[in-house]
């Protein structure tokens, strides 16, 4: 059984109390909360995949991308297979490229989860983005849902960018100025409040 982040219930009631508009997303989906599966390679090819692209068309390739792996994402298994190959998932030939170097990095241990989690989020994004095909928003993505971290706000995610602009009732994309408005009222816990912005527009629970 999932269990949600040691966080989460508290940051609940803190933001209820901080954001009244921000309160109403709580209730209506109560029961959720952010999961993850726990392999970190796993979630780097994930974010790989939904890159710049829409959940549905992500999950699609994904599914496929899973299929050519037979189920096993494995950095040794991503090696193995054909770049042509990985092409036929409806992989760009950019992400196919992306997702080999991750895969090498993880079987040379040039990259090193252990040192990720004694590093801030900012130290963190800044040694996550070191691999190539890994910004900004894909360090963020995976300090959220495999490090679980309480307090990323990924400002350039275009469904929280929608969402902000849907409940608050702002122009799209919302102002510099409103989003760090939003920010300070969140701050400790924007983690939990992207999450829930997140499944306000899109009831699919959103896993990496």
């Amino acid at each position: 059984m999932r269990r949600a982040p040691s966080y989460w219930k508290e940051a609940k009631k803190i933001l209820s109390k901080r954001d009244s508009v921000f309160k109403k997303i709580i209730k209506k989906y109560n029961k959720g909360f952010l999961t993850s599966k726990n392999d970190p390679f796993f979630s780097l090819c994930r974010t790989i995949v939904g890159q710049q692209i829409s959940t549905k068309a992500a999950d699609s390739i994904w599914a496929k991308f899973e299929k050519k792996c037979k189920k096993k994402i494995k950095p040794k298994i991503v090696l193995k297979i054909s770049s042509r190959n990985l092409k036929r998932a409806g992989l760009s030939r950019q992400k196919v490229s992306y997702l080999k170097n991750i895969a090498k990095a993880f079987k040379n241990k040039s990259f090193d989860i252990n040192k990720l989690k004694k590093m801030n989020d900012y130290e963190a994004i800044s040694y996550i983005t070191k691999l190539k095909g890994l910004g900004v928003w894909s360090a963020e993505m995976f300090l959220m849902f495999n490090l679980n971290r309480p307090d990323i706000f990924p400002i350039k995610d275009i469904g929280l960018l929608r969402s902000i602009s849907k409940n608050y009732k702002v122009s799209y994309p919302p102002s510099k100025r409103f989003l760090n408005k939003i920010s300070k009222l969140h701050s400790g816990y924007r983690t939990v409040s992207t999450w829930y912005l997140w499944r306000d527009i899109d009831s699919e629970d959103v896993e990496y």
